[in-house]
C-alpha cells in the first residue's frame, strides 16, 4: 500500500474546494430570479399575513399612462403611525380583477396594513385582504334619558 505525501493531499483538497466553489457559483448565477411582479406579490402576502393594522384615509384613485403605453392604476392613501404622517400609493393594476375601482371613494376611511419596523412599507389591498370600506361608519344612537352620570352612581345601585 502506497502512502501519498502531505503535499499531494493538500493539493487534492484545494482542487476539490475550488471545483466545489465553481459549481456553486455557476448554480447561483444561473438560478431563476423572481420578477418584479413576483416580488410585489410576495410583499403583499407578507403584509397581509403579518402587517399591523392602522386607520387611514383614501385620498385618490388615479390612472397613470406610462411612456410605453401601459396604464397603471394607483391607489393613494394616508395614515399616521407613531406621530408621523405617511402618504403612500399602491399599484393595484394587477388586482383590478378582484376589486371595482368605481366603488372606491376619495375621503373615505380605510384600514392600512404596515410593517412595524418599516412603517412606509404598507398596503391597503392584496389578493387575500382588503382595507377598503364601502360606506362611512355608523355610530349607534345613545338615548340621553338612559345615560347615567357615573359620578352619581353608588355601589348599592345598578
Amino acid at each position: 500500500m502506497t502512502l501519498l505525501s502531505r503535499n499531494v493531499w493538500e493539493a487534492a483538497a484545494g482542487v476539490s474546494l475550488i471545483a466545489g466553489l465553481t459549481v456553486g457559483a455557476v448554480l447561483y448565477l444561473r438560478r431563476k430570479r423572481p420578477t418584479e411582479e413576483e416580488l410585489e406579490r410576495a410583499r403583499r402576502k407578507l403584509l397581509a399575513q403579518a402587517g399591523r393594522l392602522i386607520d387611514g384615509m383614501l385620498l385618490d384613485v388615479r390612472e397613470i399612462t406610462l411612456e410605453d403605453g401601459r396604464t397603471l392604476t394607483m391607489l393613494e392613501y394616508s395614515y399616521r403611525s407613531s406621530g408621523v404622517d405617511y402618504e403612500c400609493s399602491q399599484d393595484i393594476t394587477t388586482l383590478l380583477g378582484i376589486m371595482d375601482t368605481g366603488l372606491m371613494r376619495a375621503g373615505f376611511p380605510c384600514t392600512v396594513r404596515y410593517q412595524p419596523g418599516n412603517p412606509q412599507n404598507s398596503i391597503v389591498v392584496s389578493e387575500s385582504w382588503s382595507g377598503l370600506r364601502s360606506t362611512l361608519p355608523v355610530f349607534p344612537h345613545v338615548d340621553a334619558r338612559k345615560h347615567h352620570d357615573l359620578g352619581q352612581l353608588r355601589p348599592d345601585q345598578s
